[in-house]
């Protein structure tokens, strides 16, 4: 095995997720055995002598189905019976020592399938002709004569048979295919259908293992603490005071913010920190509130103000200044949490040879770096074993907790610790959804047409606080996600196009971060700029006196797929029909991960604050469908998180630190106000988007508008909470 010292690797994998370049082994002489000794295909398929075919899965799975789904393509290719597929995941270290044959490890931004169904489809495709090649030598025939179907082979002309849990031996010491062809969508006969989850039944059986299930021999359990203020430090604490309880083993300084308390048991652990009396060194930070976070970032909204240009054509300012008139509005969006149901976890075994690492995480290989340097070790003595995600949403990206864990670890070499961090901790301690303000002007001639539009955001940019790297020229171009001309906000993340032609068009940022940290956050930039648009565009059509659907068609006439689903939900909701009795509809489009999406609500509203939302249409056109259930799935599982942040979201800052420390202050949707969800699933081929996350964005601003619809009055801040609105 090819061992890499822990310099070479941290260099290389110290940028954007860990952006090596990778190769792709479909197997040959140098394949391994799996876990239970089957020797491997290749990197991606081990069948068993049972027939049982093993699919490795390098991306994480923590409810949104990229473990099935993965699974399914590479199944299509290698002709397999689905019936007998399993999963298992390949370790991060296992991949840095093979040269990343499954490349990235990442499972952000809705990527988990489409950022690698290329090759994983090829590795499927690659395994089905070395099994082939291998009954053909066993035959003594040309390997063209045969074909599989449902893990058998068949000779064609003499009709021999042979399954591929006999030949898989064999197959795994060819030589693997330097080429394969892959099978045109239109003939998919596992993927693209609505194949059950292969995780289903352990959930529901309780046989499923998360991080914060895991159990090794010997084990004990940390509780860790960290400055309530974000760049605080930690003065003192008094051990003495906790001395002498039950089942309590050390205390330590974790890093230079941290304090972590060792016992037998999580409970007691947790019981002992709260004892214990810890010094905080604050900082300045200390003095930082919502309200002079909120003050600075209504500086960056002056258009004198310096900002980054994200997307532009023709001269918007001298548009608006020649205008016959101008409409104005400025929304804000908050700081948002996570809010996983699983509080972040790690498990830790550190000796002066090994470090290895048990958690759910959405990042392996990023994990698997905060392990070789938080131990010391080169990387072929660290590794990272992933388990079962109980929520992600963007947060499990990082791991600062993975890096806790080995800290505490390496402090008690030869014993395995759980650290688990507290719901107070995991909620205070977050990397939030960014915090921005948003001001838009709009220019009309003198016959109510959009002639210009001004955009400027003013806030957070998250590349600058977690992967500044990634910024260009000192912007962060994920900022405009859904507002940008070309639409590539990272490589990775896809296209995120504006949906309309303005004939002068400035959307800018302005910059400004405050100390909180931010991170991705499930539909990321797209869902505050799709209220800001959205709702934006509603105000304009109004004004105007024209219908918000017309308006909108009118300016998408050479975006014709935005088009395509937002005539999509209005034709299914009855746009051009008058809505029930006390019932009022809106309205909006986007872009985003890839994909083109649109949502119609309907809502009824009592006393001006009670609404009620009755039914969402959404449509979404990802270009090519792997699992077409599951994609209605994530569009009413995106709805109750895009709805929860209307609603409920908020994240405020007093003396520094997040206010909401758990979810009596931090609420979330509840079945009750759960509307009818109607998804229109309409690929048109040619491209791979998401589906996770891009309906997130135009539930919130569907809502919004509908609420306007029905009482006349806009509302430009989130959450409704806040403005004592409440589902009814």
């Amino acid at each position: 095995m090819r061992q890499l010292d822990r310099r070479a690797f941290v260099v290389g994998a110290a940028s954007a997720g860990l952006a090596l370049g990778f190769d792709v082994p479909f197997g040959g002489p140098t394949a391994v055995r799996a876990a239970d000794g089957t020797r491997e295909v290749n990197a991606w398929v081990v069948i068993r002598p049972d027939d049982t075919v093993v699919i490795r899965i390098a991306r994480s799975e923590m409810g949104q189905g990229t473990l099935t789904g993965l699974a399914q393509l590479v199944a299509e290719e290698l002709e397999c019976d689905w019936s007998k597929v399993t999963t298992e995941y390949p370790t991060p270290g296992q991949s840095a020592a093979r040269k990343r044959p499954w490349g990235s490890f990442n499972t952000g931004g809705s990527i988990g399938i489409r950022a690698s169904q290329q090759y994983v489809r090829r590795g499927g495709a690659a395994a089905r002709v070395m099994l082939l090649q291998a009954a053909a030598n066993e035959w003594k025939v040309p390997a063209v004569e045969c074909v599989a179907a449902d893990s058998v082979i068949t000779h064609a002309p003499t009709g021999r048979t042979v399954t591929y849990g006999k030949v898989a031996e064999a197959a795994a010491k060819l030589e693997p295919p330097t080429d394969v062809e892959l099978k045109d969508p239109r003939d998919w006969k596992i993927a693209g259908r609505s194949m059950k989850r292969l995780d289903t039944a352990d959930k529901t059986t309780g046989k499923m293992i998360y991080g914060i299930d895991v159990r090794l021999p010997g084990m004990l359990s940390a509780a860790i603490r960290a400055c309530p203020v974000f760049g605080g430090k930690l003065k003192s604490f008094d051990e003495a005071k906790i001395a002498g309880l039950k089942g309590v083993g050390k205390v330590m300084r974790v890093g230079d913010d941290a304090v972590a308390v060792i016992a037998d048991t999580w409970w007691r652990a947790k019981t002992a920190l709260d004892a214990l009396p810890i010094v905080w060194d604050e900082g300045d930070n200390a003095k930082v509130s919502s309200a002079s976070i909120a003050g600075w970032l209504e500086e960056g909204l002056d258009p004198a103000q310096p900002a980054f240009v994200g997307n532009a054509d023709g001269d918007a300012r001298g548009a608006i200044a020649g205008a016959a008139r101008t409409i104005e509005a400025v929304y804000d969006y908050p700081y948002q949490n996570h809010a996983a149901l699983e509080p972040l976890n790690a498990t830790a075994l550190y000796t002066p040879d090994k470090c290895e690492v048990w958690t759910g995480t959405q990042d392996g290989e990023r994990a698997f770096t905060a392990v070789v340097q938080a131990s010391g070790l080169p990387s072929d003595k660290c590794d990272v074993h992933k388990v079962m995600l109980g929520g992600g949403f963007g947060r499990r990206t990082v791991p600062d907790y993975v890096r806790q864990a080995v800290l505490i670890a390496r402090q008690m070499p030869g014993t395995p610790v759980k650290l688990v961090w507290s719901r107070e901790e995991d909620m205070t301690h977050g990397r939030y959804h960014p915090v921005t303000q948003c001001k838009l002007t709009g220019a009309f001639d003198a016959d109510d047409n959009l002639t210009g539009l001004h955009m400027r955001i003013s806030g957070q940019s998250i590349a600058a606080s977690s992967t500044p790297e990634l910024l260009k020229d000192g912007m962060d171009p994920f900022t405009f996600q859904g507002v940008a001309s070309s639409g590539e906000a990272f490589a990775n993340i896809g296209p995120a196009r504006l949906g309309y032609t303005i004939p002068h068009l400035l959307i800018d940022h302005s910059m400004r971060n405050p100390h909180v940290p931010v991170g991705v956050w499930r539909g990321v930039n797209g869902n505050q700029n799709g209220i800001y648009l959205e709702c934006f565009m509603d105000e304009l059509a109004h004004s105007a006196g024209q219908d918000p659907l017309a308006f909108r068609c009118k300016l998408m006439a050479n975006h014709p797929k935005h088009l395509a689903v937002l005539d999509a939900v209005a034709e299914r909701v009855g746009w051009s029909s008058p809505a029930p009795q006390g019932v009022f509809r809106g309205i909006a489009q986007q872009m985003g991960l890839g994909s083109y999406v649109a949502a119609a609500a309907e809502i009824s509203v009592t006393d001006t604050n009670r609404i009620r939302v009755h039914r969402i249409v959404a449509a979404t056109d990802p270009g090519t469908v792997v699992n077409p259930a599951q994609i209605e799935r994530q569009i009413a599982g995106s709805f109750v998180f895009g709805l929860t942040g209307l609603f409920y979201g908020g994240c405020t800052v007093k003396d520094g630190r997040i206010a909401q420390t758990n979810f009596d202050t931090y609420n979330a949707m509840r079945i009750r106000e759960m509307p009818k969800v109607e998804a229109i699933v309409m690929p048109s081929g040619g491209f791979w988007g998401g589906v996770g996350e891009p309906t997130i964005a135009v539930a919130a601003p569907a809502v919004l508008n509908a609420y306007f619809a029905a009482t006349g009055k806009r509302i430009r801040s989130v959450p409704l909470s806040n403005l004592d609105i409440v589902f009814a």
